[in-house]
């Protein structure tokens, strides 16, 4: 009978691979640059290049023999570091040399993408912080794959409304310097509320200070596999369909947690946490908008759409955590638009609309996420939406996010591609009227009652 077992698991795997787009997302290796701190920019930036280089050197072969081994596709090969705006607090010089630093290093060892060059501001800005977000759009403007974020509110801290509307700036900023490229730069950028330090998913990865010096973590994806557990589920009860994505969830997470195990004790790390977000790609069969249509919606974004991926949250979280006890990073459903085919066909159609988006981010991992805005929208205006997610974040004790890409010259329905991971999406339209005097108030929106929780 074990043996029978066994063998169904094993083609049970295989046709998910094949037929249903199972893969590993990401396999993140997180890397304290705490020890790198040194009096000048340039000596830190060197520091920082050798001590990336030095400790993922081995990362992305490591990850293409377990890959090869277990026949599972792993798509991305990634670093976070330190928070950026700690490493070169007591250095003299401009940060972006650090940021050329990490690009070269990432270049060098061959991952994708490389995060944290980050500051966490949501109590205040020290003055390190403040030059590291004044200095994001030039860099990332000016390198390929290092990605950067903000952390503006918490639940126990409230909302910097100050740095909100500075982001709101230097989206507006990054959009400029590199409008030639569809405003790329704002694609590797996030602005969070309740941002945590083990998330493998990029652009808002970053190391946290509670980290061991070197830790691997992974990202799952497998759309694809939770869509296929409903296709034979028609007609049956939402309990019924809860329990099937459970299943599904349960054998992702495990797949995950393969992975992760492999290649921590081969590159002589501990494994850190196995992130069990379910992350689309625009390709056909892979959407987590298609799930929530294979429900019972006619089209995601309609009525019962919040509904339908609590649901689906819940149950991807339940089954991934009877599979692994070391879950963390974000853990649910992205939403990105540009990302997922059904999310996109949504939008074109008129049926998803920002609004509901923001809803639906009350629920769903992270928040606005990958969302092509008209060129004009103002500086005030994304700041806006900014604290708008910040609010959902610290009143529900969840992470929320902002990644709009105000695309210069762009206006509703025109389409923004972006290459890659990260797709194309229809330009959304946002509403025109200001909430400028709001945002020049700044200040601090005061933490709710329940969030101090001692």
């Amino acid at each position: 009978m074990a043996l029978t077992l066994n063998a169904a698991n094993i083609l049970d795997t295989i046709e998910m691979i094949e037929k249903y787009r199972l893969d590993i997302r990401t396999v993140t290796m997180g890397i304290s640059l705490l020890d790198c701190a040194r009096p000048t920019m340039a000596e830190t930036a060197r520091a920082v290049h050798d001590k990336v280089v030095g400790q993922a050197k081995d990362l992305v072969s490591t990850c293409e023999a377990i890959s090869s081994e277990l026949g599972v596709p792993i798509v991305n090969k990634r670093i976070s570091v330190t928070p950026v705006s700690l490493v070169t607090a007591a250095a003299e010089g401009d940060p972006v040399e650090v940021a050329r630093a990490l690009d070269a290093a990432a270049k060098e060892v061959g991952v994708n993408f490389i995060g944290g060059y980050s500051a966490l501001v949501e109590k205040g800005a020290t003055t390190s912080e403040r030059r590291l977000i004044r200095s994001l759009p030039t860099a990332l403007s000016e390198t390929d794959v290092v990605c950067g974020s903000v952390n503006v509110a918490s639940s126990r801290a409230g909302i910097n409304m100050d740095a909100a509307r500075a982001m709101g700036e230097v989206v507006k900023e990054a959009a400029a310097l590199t409008a030639d490229d569809s405003a790329i730069a704002c694609a590797k950028l996030v602005v969070f509320a309740n941002a945590v330090g083990d998330n493998p998913f990029m652009a808002g990865a970053f190391h946290g200070v509670e980290e061991p010096d070197c830790v691997v973590s992974v990202g799952v994806s497998g759309p694809g596999v939770v869509d296929r557990a409903l296709g034979s589920l028609e007609g049956a009860s939402l309990d019924q369909v809860a329990e099937e994505i459970k299943k599904a969830a349960f054998k992702i997470t495990r797949t995950g947690q393969l992975v992760g195990n492999m290649a921590a004790e081969r590159l002589g790390v501990p494994f850190g946490i196995v992130d069990l977000s379910l992350a689309p790609t625009a390709e056909v069969g892979d959407s987590v908008a298609q799930i929530l249509e294979h429900m019972g919606l006619d089209q995601v974004g309609t009525h019962g759409t919040t509904a339908a991926l609590a649901l689906l949250n819940d149950a991807v979280k339940k089954g991934g955590m009877m599979a692994c006890s070391r879950v963390g990073g974000l853990s649910g459903s992205f939403i990105p638009v540009s990302e997922d085919r059904g999310m996109i066909d949504a939008v074109r159609a008129g049926t998803l609309r920002i609004e509901k988006l923001e809803a639906m981010t009350s629920i769903c991992s992270v928040g606005l996420d990958m969302i092509a805005i008209p060129g004009d929208t103002t500086a005030e205006t994304i700041a806006a939406i900014i604290a708008d997610e910040s609010a959902i974040g610290m009143m529900n004790h969840k992470t929320t996010a902002v990644r709009v890409i105000p695309v210069p010259g762009t206006e509703p329905g025109d389409d923004v591609n972006f290459g890659g991971l990260l797709g194309h999406a229809p330009v959304i339209d946002v509403n025109q009227v200001a909430a400028t005097e709001f945002i020049h108030r700044g200040g601090f929106i005061p933490a709710p009652v329940h969030g101090f929780r001692n």
